[in-house]
């Protein structure tokens, strides 16, 4: 899937702490639990696209502060009115699925680097930006890297081998699944 159909999110809310609950309306959560369904594409299919299909997902931060410190919280959610399937078999979405599961592992990835930061008041947002940028410009290169070497799913060697790299990712920063 080309980079510019990968859509990001970038949720940075100072006081109060607000929900991102206006982002959860037609998403789906990243869970180890649910699977993607071709029920949860609901956008049309570009025409002008040669993609099987396309897959959007969001990570988002929200962080505060309050008297007992500093907080965040990370969402990573699957956008059902931005995605679409034109091919629509079980191997297709397979694929699409590890898209969403990349996003997850950088969302992990994120909750690891923010439990790792020291708060500073006068360089935070700066700091934030950095950390969030820099996470999502490795997800999007990660991203790129699944779809040429498994040439959009079509190498299956290929394929089969991501699909195990990324679980192998996801388990290495199980740790971190809980933000």
């Amino acid at each position: 899937m080309p980079p510019l159909q990968r859509k990001l999110l970038l949720i940075l809310l100072l006081i109060p702490f607000f929900s991102m609950g206006q982002y959860k309306e037609g998403t789906v959560a990243w869970s180890p639990d649910r699977k993607l369904s071709w029920k949860d594409y609901e956008a049309q299919p570009d025409p002008n696209s040669d993609a099987a299909a396309s897959t959007t997902t969001y990570l988002g931060i929200e962080y505060n502060f309050t008297s007992k410190g500093f907080g965040y919280s990370i969402e990573c959610n699957f956008s059902r009115n931005k995605s679409w399937g034109l091919h629509k078999t079980d191997y297709i979405l397979e694929h699409e699925q590890g898209h969403f599961d990349i996003a997850e592992y950088f969302a992990r990835k994120l909750n690891m680097k923010m439990k790792s930061y020291l708060f500073n008041r006068a360089t935070y947002e700066k700091d934030l930006k950095k950390i969030y940028q820099d996470v999502v410009d490795e997800k999007e290169d990660l991203q790129d890297q699944y779809d040429l070497e498994t040439n959009h799913s079509i190498n299956e060697v290929k394929q089969a081998e991501w699909l195990k790299k990324i679980e192998k990712m996801l388990e290495e920063l199980k740790d971190y699944s809980g933000y």
